[in-house]
């Protein structure tokens, strides 16, 4: 029986999927793998309380959910080291340059989510000088994003939550880069 190869990126984002199944998260398991130009798994990372410090598994509650943050926010809250953190910080710099991450969620139950960087995230993307996220959806599609749009949407604040977008501050703040044309 001749079976049908998968593609790279599905090869990649399935290893990924392993990957997260080593999340200490309670509420969302995420793995990334990093990618070199020259097609080689230059690391990986999942998402998990910090180096030495008692995980929410072992704990069996996240605080977060205790205290009904929805999801997106408060990660100051949050005990967990980000996957693409993780994946950047074991990578070397040399080797992360212009790589691809890829990126897979699933939520506790192991249902897949959607897979996109948080504004965290994508910014310490962007400093590790990836160029590509590929990143798994829950139905299944696979969302591709360049990392030069992370800045784009940075310099126009779209990263900020719309209640900071509709305020007057940000609006006097985002003047500034009016004037640059941005």
């Amino acid at each position: 029986m001749d079976k049908k190869r998968p593609s790279k990126d599905d090869y990649y984002l399935d290893i990924a999927r392993q990957v997260c199944k080593r999340s200490t998260c309670l509420r969302r398991r995420y793995g990334a793998v990093i990618v070199s130009k020259s097609d080689k798994i230059i690391s990986t990372g999942y998402n998990g309380a910090i180096r030495n410090a008692i995980e929410c598994i072992k704990i069996g509650k996240c605080m977060r959910n205790e205290l009904k943050i929805p999801s997106g926010e408060r990660y100051e809250l949050c005990k967990a080291f980000h996957a693409e953190q993780n994946a950047i910080i074991a990578s070397s710099p040399h080797e992360r340059k212009g790589s691809t991450l890829y990126l897979y969620g699933e939520d506790y139950k192991g249902n897949p989510v959607n897979s996109d960087p948080c504004m965290m995230c994508r910014r310490t993307i962007v400093q590790g000088e990836i160029s590509t996220v590929k990143a798994r959806q829950s139905d299944g599609s696979l969302k591709i994003l360049d990392v030069k749009d992370f800045v784009y949407a940075e310099d126009r604040g779209e990263n900020f939550p719309e209640n900071i977008r509709s305020s007057k501050e940000f609006k006097d703040y985002m003047k500034y880069f009016k004037k640059l044309n941005i």
